[in-house]
């Protein structure tokens, strides 16, 4: 299709650097499309205010705003905490929200009879395979615009030269122009000094965490969180009923305010280069920590061991766009079953950035205190000899067989 006969275009739009200059982009290089834009609600807060104003101001038709944060929370981000899904360390909170926002973006681009979805994702990043792969799951026809690999703006410092030439409103400046992606899961920090590995994130500067606090800067008196599950879905905090995107907000708080979930990694993008980004990821990083603690009580060593195999596989497809897959549905059905017994509760305290297990209980555990006690008890020892002589059988006819005495 070419540029003359798109004439309406459904725009990821998150009323940030990129976003808010492809609206003019896409006017001048597509022969003044209708542009539709859309932001989906995953958390951001403050950086929804004046997100609809703004869209009209820089040049869009019409806007939407999708309120996706039950929707992320239910359909992804428990099912990946289910199944332990960790990316090189990553809680992957950008990677949680955008096969959400992409099928609210097809939703939309059909029901309006658009011609094509743009986004603002850059040709180096994962997100332009996470949202385009999730948009040809749903239309398998849309055509996709992706202003990053089109237009000859090399550098965010030339986005800024962009939209200050255009009159567009921005919220940053050069000097703290950090990359950043934020939602009620957690928030990124690249570029700028952080692309240097060697330069240690300026945790304790003023304005750089927006989450939390420094370890450094957190109370110096722990603080007590209680987790009850049912399942493996979280179900109350500190005794209190409340859904889980209730318990992802509140577990921010607390997080933040005793400087939990701060994690500094290079990591291995889909592309093939490496990257380094800082993650503030608080409540989640909390609510993973009680999972794991109350699946050490109720999941039997085989179940558990292949989970966790299985956990490495599940985070891949998820950080290389593979949400909306066969294999990825797959591994939730056995992940689901595996949590049938995880309900019990966890007590954690918190303090400086560190999780310490306070207390773990369940009507399913599989742990007996009468069995592994030091104490007296019913355990006949004297079984191990017999355990190990078998156990131990292979092991000693190949060295009788290297002796010469089989």
């Amino acid at each position: 299709m070419s540029k003359q006969k798109i004439e309406k275009i459904v725009l990821a739009y998150s009323g940030g650097l990129d976003t808010s200059i492809i609206i003019p982009w896409l006017k001048e290089n597509y022969d003044n499309p209708y542009i539709i834009a859309v932001a989906g609600n995953v958390g951001q807060m403050d950086e929804l205010e004046g997100l609809e104003e703004k869209a009209y101001k820089t040049g869009a038709d019409k806007f939407y705003a999708a309120d996706l944060c039950d929707e992320m929370v239910n359909d992804v981000i428990i099912p990946s905490m289910q199944a332990g899904a960790i990316y090189e360390e990553y809680l992957m909170g950008t990677a949680f929200a955008r096969p959400i926002i992409a099928k609210a973006l097809v939703e939309i681009a059909l029901a309006e009879g658009a011609d094509a979805i743009a986004h603002g994702c850059t040709g180096k990043g994962n997100d332009q395979v996470r949202f385009e792969l999730a948009i040809k799951r749903f239309a398998p026809t849309m055509k996709i615009i992706a202003p990053w690999r089109e237009w000859d703006i090399k550098s965010r410092e030339e986005e800024i030269d962009y939209a200050e030439a255009h009159n567009v409103p921005l919220k940053i400046n050069r000097e703290t122009n950090y990359s950043k992606d934020k939602n009620m899961w957690h928030l990124s920090h690249e570029g700028l000094d952080l692309e240097d590995p060697w330069n240690e994130p300026q945790y304790e500067k003023p304005g750089f965490l927006e989450m939390g606090v420094s370890p450094i800067e957190a109370p110096d008196v722990p603080t007590y969180v209680t987790l009850d599950f049912e399942k493996g879905v979280p179900v109350a905090l500190d005794g209190v009923k409340m859904t889980a995107t209730d318990i992802i907000w509140k577990l921010n708080q607390i997080g933040g305010k005793n400087g939990i979930g701060l994690l500094d990694i290079v990591e291995n993008r889909l592309v093939g280069m490496k990257c380094r980004g800082v993650y503030e990821t608080p409540g989640g990083t909390i609510l993973y920590k009680a999972h794991r603690v109350l699946e050490t009580l109720c999941l039997d060593k085989m179940t558990a061991h292949k989970k966790q195999e299985l956990s490495v596989c599940f985070a891949e497809l998820l950080y290389n766009g593979q949400w909306f897959s066969p294999l990825r549905e797959a591994l939730s059905a056995f992940v689901t079953e595996t949590q049938k017994t995880v309900t019990g509760t966890v007590r954690l305290k918190l303090y400086k950035g560190n999780m310490i297990n306070a207390g773990v209980k369940s009507p399913y555990t599989l742990y007996s205190e009468e069995i592994c006690t030091f104490g007296e008890s019913d355990y006949d020892q004297a079984q191990a000899t017999g355990f190990i002589n078998l156990w131990g059988l292979p092991t000693q006819v190949q060295a009788l067989m290297e002796q010469g005495k089989l």
